[in-house]
């Protein structure tokens, strides 16, 4: 081999990698923030399917053994965000009682940029979600009530704040229905349907 033509050594040189770095990182700032807003507005959504599943496991219930089935908050509280629990209402007080009632699921705490809240019942101090025997939505004192619940992300204002809201309506028949405020005219907190 002829001294004079020396291989060049493969690989990168300093500056070449410098560069490389310097473009991932511009995109890497770009992309952060769409990333993180995704990830929330997917857990807004599972979220919203988290409490639909809820309550269709309480009207469930109570249709399967024929009597009531509450949905409370876990914070016994009308704040929604920290969880729920579902449970079969046993000695009728609508309040979870381990001794006696059958529990059927508890939901987790929410992430702290969300807020869930009720309207009806689900707005009571306590507030509950109650299902009769036939699976009809019921107030403590027998009568049928519809009701929604409201989920937000409250780490947005204004116009986002809204297109980033799911409400849960329960109709008095207990059929539940999710929909987004930003685009269902009929999506209020005074819907029935």
């Amino acid at each position: 081999m002829n001294p004079l033509h020396r291989r060049r050594p493969a690989g990168f040189t300093l500056i070449e990698l410098m560069v490389t770095l310097t473009i991932g990182a511009i995109l890497l700032m770009i992309a952060a923030p769409s990333f993180v807003s995704f990830q929330r507005n997917s857990e807004l959504t599972s979220a919203a399917n988290s409490l639909v599943a809820a309550i269709n496991a309480a009207r469930g219930e109570a249709m399967k053994r024929g009597m009531s089935a509450v949905l409370v908050p876990a914070s016994g509280t009308s704040d929604w965000s920290q969880g729920w629990t579902v449970f079969v209402d046993m000695n009728r007080n609508q309040a979870f009682d381990s001794a006696t009632d059958v529990l059927v699921l508890q939901q987790r705490a929410l992430s702290s940029y969300f807020t869930a809240s009720g309207e009806g019942t689900a707005k009571d101090t306590p507030a509950y979600i109650m299902f009769d025997a036939s699976g009809y939505t019921k107030t403590s004192t027998a009568t049928f009530r519809s009701l929604t619940m409201t989920i937000t992300r409250n780490d947005l204002t204004g116009t986002a704040q809204t297109e980033q809201t799911r409400r849960i309506v329960i109709a008095k028949t207990g059929r539940a229905r999710t929909c987004r405020p930003a685009a269902d005219t009929s999506c209020t907190t005074t819907a029935d349907e």
